[in-house]
Formats: structure tokens, C-alpha cells, sequence
């Protein structure tokens, strides 16, 4: 079986540069008095932070790739003739960055035709940047990383956005296999498996553009991404990162856990779940 080939070093240094910068646009707004907050259609805040972000990523690709497709999650996708697509969360963390919490991120992701090329988190207020290029590794501001090898769920570090819409009996079937739980949430859980500071990120509700960089990311570190049902379907709207040596236990627990409607896409969420390249 032949490996994709790997991205260009250039693209992903321009790729790294401008989520950077995003990221020092959305500082303007970050503790700010004046900081106004609105509310979406399905009820979750936006900022001024967060359509800035998305303006700058949006006019910067298009200007840099102009036959490339964009998907982001404050404004409708564009779509190019190349076969490549990028996939934006200006703040991924907007209610951490609404409360001051500097654990919010900013995410970019890039698909070609053979799949996941090119995964960045930036964590803007504690200058953390986690990126990878599919073959060339993964780095957190230019120093390659690793996944932990710890090799057991009990006292693994596993890490979600929240508790509050876990399934019960999958919240204590983690908590009883000797886990230490953790809320070091969004993007930067995943952050945290990818350079080995924490083995494993659970989140039970997501949109694409949550988690579109975590393929590449986590693969290049050394572990591993998937859904809740094994898969590598962006659309399933779950996912689940490891550093591989505990991940096969953890989709059985949440196999054995967790209703078979919660294993789907959760239809709460569905609605704004774009479409992305097809991959093979």
C-alpha cells in the first residue's frame, strides 16, 4: 500500500504564519472591557474576535490559493477548482475566550485529494502552537513532538470539553477505569495529547471545524484520531485522541457505554456540519 505524498515545507510555514496571525488578531479582544458577545441561531456566542479571524484566514488563503475551497464556521463555504480545502475555526473555545480563559484556540486544517495534509492549533494567549504536515512530523513552535506512551487506561491523564453532555454511563465507565479526568478542553486538549503532556481527548459533540486539524496532528505526533465508532468520518460529529496504545480500549468502553444513537451524529449538531472533500 503507497503513502500519500508529503505537503510542502512552505505551505506549511505560510500555513503556521497566517493562523499566528489570526491568533494576535483575536488578542485585541481578549480581556477586553468592551468585548461584546452575540448569539447564534443555535445558540452558541460569537465575537468580534471570532469574524475577524475568519476574515483575515478567509481573504489570506484567497489570496495565496485562489482556486481553493474554504469552509469555516461563521461564514458559507467557497468553493475552488483545485481538489484542496481548507477548514477554519477562528476560536475554537469561544466561551473560554469570552470568560478570559486562555485556553481558547485557533484552528486551521487542510484537505487535498489524498486526504489530511496539514493540522494547526495555535493557542494564542499562552504562544502554543501545535502543527503538522502530513509526513514531515509534528511540532509545537518548532520543536518536534510525540504522544505520552503510557500504555494503560488506569492512570492514563484523559481529557473533554465538559461533562455536561457526556452520557452517563460513559462519564462513569471512564471515571472507573482508573482515569485521571481532566477539562482542559477544545483544541488544546487535543494540543496536550499530541505533545504528550495528556494520553487521551474525548469529545462526544463536535463540528467539523472543531476538529479537522486532529487527523494529521495526532498522526504525525504518533497517535491516533478517530470517531467514536472507530472511523475517520469528520461528519460523525465525535472524536476521540489517543497516543494509540490506549485508544482500542477506549472505543471499546465507548461501544459498550454508550447507547447506539450516541455513537451517530448528534442531530443538534448536524445542521452545521458542511460537506468536505471526498477522500479515499
Amino acid at each position: 500500500m503507497s503513502h500519500p505524498p508529503p505537503i510542502d515545507w512552505s505551505l506549511l510555514d505560510m500555513s503556521v504564519e497566517l493562523v499566528r496571525q489570526a491568533g494576535e488578531l483575536t488578542l485585541q479582544w481578549f480581556r477586553a472591557e468592551e468585548l461584546r458577545v452575540e448569539h447564534k441561531g443555535d445558540g452558541t456566542p460569537v465575537t468580534e474576535a471570532d469574524k475577524a479571524a475568519e476574515r483575515y484566514l478567509r481573504s489570506e488563503i484567497a489570496r495565496r490559493w485562489p482556486a481553493d475551497s474554504i469552509v469555516g464556521e461563521e461564514e458559507a463555504a467557497t468553493t475552488g477548482a483545485s481538489g484542496r480545502t481548507w477548514i477554519i475555526d477562528p476560536i475554537d473555545g469561544t466561551k473560554a475566550f469570552t470568560r478570559g480563559v486562555p485556553l481558547y484556540c485557533n484552528l486551521l486544517a487542510l484537505e487535498d485529494e489524498h486526504g489530511p495534509a496539514i493540522g494547526i492549533i495555535n493557542v494564542p494567549a499562552l504562544a502554543e502552537t501545535v502543527y503538522a504536515g502530513r509526513g514531515l512530523g509534528c511540532y509545537i513552535n518548532g520543536v518536534r513532538v510525540s504522544v505520552s506512551n503510557h500504555a494503560r487506561l488506569e492512570g492514563a491523564h484523559v481529557s473533554t470539553c465538559g461533562f455536561d453532555y457526556w452520557d452517563d454511563t460513559l462519564l462513569l465507565a471512564i471515571k472507573h477505569a482508573g482515569t485521571n479526568m481532566r477539562t482542559w478542553g477544545d483544541g488544546y486538549g487535543y494540543a496536550l495529547v499530541a505533545t504528550g503532556r495528556i494520553d487521551a481527548m474525548i469529545d462526544p459533540e463536535v463540528a467539523v471545524w472543531d476538529i479537522a486539524p486532529m487527523p494529521v496532528v495526532l498522526s504525525e505526533a504518533g497517535g491516533r484520531f478517530t470517531n467514536f465508532a472507530g472511523g475517520d468520518d469528520l461528519r460523525h460529529g465525535t472524536g476521540l485522541a489517543t497516543n494509540g496504545l490506549i485508544h482500542d480500549e477506549l472505543l471499546d468502553l465507548i461501544s459498550n457505554s454508550v447507547s447506539a444513537g450516541v455513537l451517530h451524529s448528534n442531530p443538534s449538531t448536524e445542521s452545521a456540519r458542511p460537506r468536505l472533500i471526498e477522500t479515499s
